[in-house]
């Protein structure tokens, strides 16, 4: 690294190594998942504690710190003055549910072997941490900066992103903005996002209950039906356990998967799929319940939607993904919820044709709701400081990706994603990916982000904006 500036920034992100542990262990400690609105807290009193305790680290790290309503939160290297052009890191401090699988207490942070795991430790409260301690570095440092650096702090990325929609409804947007919730080098490119469910008629036969999944946006490692035939009629399969159920006569029967992010499901095993493809093996369900089953079955078949008839590839991006999140019944009616990242070649309307000729008169395609697919020329000023920074300190000659999940970058009008996550790098056994059990990450790849990130922000000081 030839930068001047090298030296000193290496020397922080080192110094500062146990602190920033700390502090991650400390914002990772607070279960953050969306909950019911309170006063002051429009996502739940779990999001609402997360941001306060970020906001708190913030202001023990000498920074200018501003708490929006409950909503969002920042943290500034200096104050802005209004019409002034400034840069912007955004994180967010919610996470998914816990979900099932973990070796020990999701909300508390262990260290195994250089990795981190606990969840949120890579999406995205492990990243909020470093923004913080990159602005900390540019203050302290006392350099001139052209565009001030506002640190913002989500509280509700993982379900509807209504925190920055608050945000840009009430505050200036930055000029260029990048956010640490993806993988490195650069994504300058998300698929569009396309969800519902797919809905059951009153069914009143075999099938008593049906639940599985803790997120939408997530594959479900575990699921369970109960089913009003005696365990004695079942085998096991593959992927599924069977156990007589409270009420005589009846059996639980349980899948077991894998989970992953819906974005990547590669690699996942989708435990409503094991039920479902059981179910309809096993021929115990009634007519209307296979049909509908049949409907499920075809979401399940696969996760490039060649099933449903909604595949789709424009080179640009990679092929459409679809998975199943979660499944409730209630009152005889089971709702199946999918969840679609899709390329710029299809659209909604097209989609929606498609699934609902796979429902039939069985099922309906309901409470839908997409996103458009964004894409930013990677050769634009902003990204190539950025791609360039990251090659630079790294030496690997990447080049800007595009990629399924989806970010808050599409709610700026000049934003990518940048990191902190490394594809290329095995986890260990003990380790899952983010939105799985077991959630880790590489404490030194964290901060190594860390003096990216510093770097970066020091050379979009350059840069016309």
């Amino acid at each position: 690294m030839n930068d001047p500036r090298w030296a000193s920034i290496d020397a922080f992100a080192e110094q500062n190594r146990d602190a920033v542990l700390r502090d991650i262990t400390r914002l990772v400690a607070v279960p953050s998942v969306e909950g019911t609105p309170e006063p002051g807290a429009p996502f739940g009193a779990g999001p609402k504690a997360a941001l306060d305790k970020a906001l708190e680290i913030a202001a023990e790290l000498g920074l200018h710190t501003y708490n929006a309503d409950g909503y969002i939160g920042w943290a500034d290297t200096a104050p802005i003055a209004e019409g002034q052009k400034f840069l912007a890191t955004i994180t967010h401090t919610d996470v998914v549910p816990e979900g099932n699988g973990w070796d020990a207490d999701p909300y508390t942070v262990r260290v195994r072997d250089g990795w981190l795991l606990g969840r949120g430790v890579a999406d995205d409260k492990g990243p909020s941490i470093l923004c913080l301690y990159a602005l900390k570095y540019l203050k302290d440092s006392g350099i001139a900066l052209r565009y001030p650096v506002r640190a913002l702090l989500g509280a509700n990325e993982e379900t509807h992103m209504h925190d920055v929609d608050y945000y840009a409804e009430h505050y200036p947007m930055p000029a260029f903005c990048f956010t640490p919730d993806a993988e490195f080098p650069v994504c300058n490119g998300e698929k569009g996002g396309f969800s519902g469910e797919l809905v059951s008629h009153a069914l009143n036969g075999v099938i008593l209950d049906f639940q599985g999944g803790v997120a939408t946006n997530a594959v479900p490692d575990r699921a369970f039906c109960v089913v009003n035939v005696p365990a004695d009629k079942l085998t096991p399969a593959e992927g599924i356990t069977l156990e007589a159920g409270e009420q005589p006569g009846t059996t639980v029967i349980r899948g077991w998967g894998k989970s992953g992010h819906a974005a990547m499901p590669a690699g996942t095993v989708n435990a409503i799929g094991l039920i479902v493809r059981y179910l309809l093996d096993s021929g115990i369900c009634t007519e209307a319940e296979n049909a509908y089953l049949q409907v499920l079955r075809t979401l399940h078949a696969d996760t490039d939607g060649t099933a449903l008839g909604i595949a789709a590839d424009d080179g640009l991006f990679d092929p459409l993904t679809v998975v199943g999140g979660t499944i409730c019944m209630k009152d005889g009616v089971i709702r199946q919820t999918f969840d679609c990242r899709y390329p710029t070649n299809t659209n909604p309307e097209t989609m929606s044709a498609a699934v609902r000729k796979v429902c039939g008169d069985a099922a309906a395609l309901e409470n839908v709701s997409s996103r458009v697919p964004f894409y930013i020329a990677a050769d634009s000023p902003a990204i190539q400081t950025l791609i360039n920074t990251y090659n630079d300190v790294t030496g690997e000659g990447k080049t800007p990706f595009t990629m399924g999940g989806g970010t808050y970058a599409r709610h700026f009008p000049y934003a990518v994603s940048f990191g902190p996550e490394h594809t290329d790098l095995p986890l260990p056994e003990f380790a899952g990916p983010m939105h799985g059990a077991n959630e880790g990450a590489n404490f030194d790849k964290l901060i190594e982000a860390l003096k990216i990130y510093i770097l970066a922000l020091l050379r979009l000081q350059e840069i016309e904006l």
